[in-house]
């Protein structure tokens, strides 16, 4: 790392951003703090009521409409009234940007802002094309093709949260992309004495768990594996968690009003806490429609905690998730493959002990934050 005097600044450009609700966000804040903690000068710019404050050594800019069209100019603005050499770091997120996810006018200012050095970390890269697609859903999936390939082409660094994004990018960026893991947005260590102390308030008996925000295409698969899970052994429970978690609740209980009691839902908790509701759990169950990837941080929070985790592959499902053995893996998206997993874990304690204990380490080793932030400081060549 240079000395401190001639360092770039960073300054990192956020559709989210604490309060605003989000993953983007929470990771974007872990990070920020982890680079000043390094000893980085660090800037946070976002969407939101103008403020600018100090947070954990981070200097945070909320600019009203920061990155659409309007608010371009004052973006300009506050970055050329701070002192140089700057690296901007983009949290590149399609729907996070605004316009509705089709900003192709910040794409195209991060292009031309040659006065800064320029990295994308690209969290989400495009959207999914079907053919049988509404029309809307066509011009979506074009627009952010083109958003990815103009910020990816003018960065002089990209990071990818799976390596499966480089196929969208040009052939002339694949070779200065580095693949980099989102680390668990949550604490990684918890209170034992509150872990033990919450477990006795939820009951006895196992608990499955599932950390997400319950849209439709999780929310569908996610009931399809844990209902006959619930219905099999009566002394099972479930605890859900993260934000829809509660319509989720209401909506299982009307269409199965036999599960009553034995479900918990917590809707918004802060991380510390979500972090011991979750280390409570005996099973996390993670579906995902396109299969677990290295940019799930609900997956990742499990792992941290050393939550054993049945989960399921999928197009986006990358080799080392067999090659690790970090979590019991369902093959394809079948609702019963995945209730088949977490039934083998329920009935072997020895087993899910030991899977727990490996994920933890696999999670140390492969995609802390510590991993992130070495990467950031010390990329090597572009």
């Amino acid at each position: 790392m240079p000395p401190l005097s001639t360092a770039p600044a960073w300054h990192i450009l956020t559709g989210e951003y604490p309060p605003r609700l989000g993953g983007v966000g929470d990771h974007t804040r872990q990070v920020s703090r982890a680079l000043a903690r390094a000893g980085q000068e660090v800037h946070v710019w976002t969407p939101g009521e103008r403020d600018v404050r100090e947070e954990d050594g981070v200097t945070v800019h909320h600019v009203p409409g920061l990155l659409t069209p309007a608010g371009l100019p004052a973006l300009s603005r506050g970055l050329d009234a701070c002192p140089g050499p700057r690296r901007l770091l983009l949290q590149y997120v399609p729907h996070a940007l605004g316009l509705k996810a089709m900003n192709v006018p910040f794409c195209a200012w991060f292009a031309t802002r040659r006065r800064d050095a320029r990295w994308v970390y690209i969290h989400e890269a495009v959207h999914p094309w079907s053919p049988r697609a509404p029309l809307r859903h066509h011009l979506l999936a074009g627009t952010t093709r083109l958003m990815v390939r103009l910020v990816a082409s003018a960065a002089d660094r990209v990071f990818l949260s799976i390596p499966r994004w480089a196929e969208h990018l040009p052939a002339s960026v694949r070779p200065r992309t580095r693949w980099l893991p989102v680390p668990s947005n949550l604490p990684v260590e918890v209170d034992p004495d509150a872990v033990a102390a919450l477990r006795t308030r939820l009951g006895t008996g196992p608990r499955l768990g599932h950390f997400g925000t319950y849209g439709h295409l999780t929310a569908a698969p996610l009931e399809a594996a844990l209902v006959p899970l619930l219905q099999g052994d009566a002394s099972r429970h479930a605890l859900l968690l993260g934000r829809g978690s509660r319509a989720f609740l209401a909506g299982l209980e009307a269409r199965h009003p036999a599960l009553r009691g034995r479900l918990e839902a917590r809707d918004s908790l802060p991380l510390e806490d979500l972090a011991v509701h979750l280390a409570t759990c005996d099973v996390l169950l993670q579906p995902y429609p396109d299969g677990v990837s290295t940019r799930r941080t609900t997956v990742m929070a499990g792992l941290a905690l050393g939550v054993p985790v049945a989960t399921n592959s999928g197009h986006l499902t990358e080799p080392l998730w067999r090659e690790l053995d970090a979590v019991s893996l369902a093959e394809g998206t079948a609702p019963a493959a995945l209730a088949e997993r977490v039934e083998s874990l329920l009935s072997l304690a020895g087993t899910r002990r030991e899977l727990g204990q490996r994920a933890a380490r696999v999670y140390r080793e492969r995609f802390s934050l510590e991993h992130t932030v070495e990467a950031l400081l010390h990329p090597g060549p572009a």
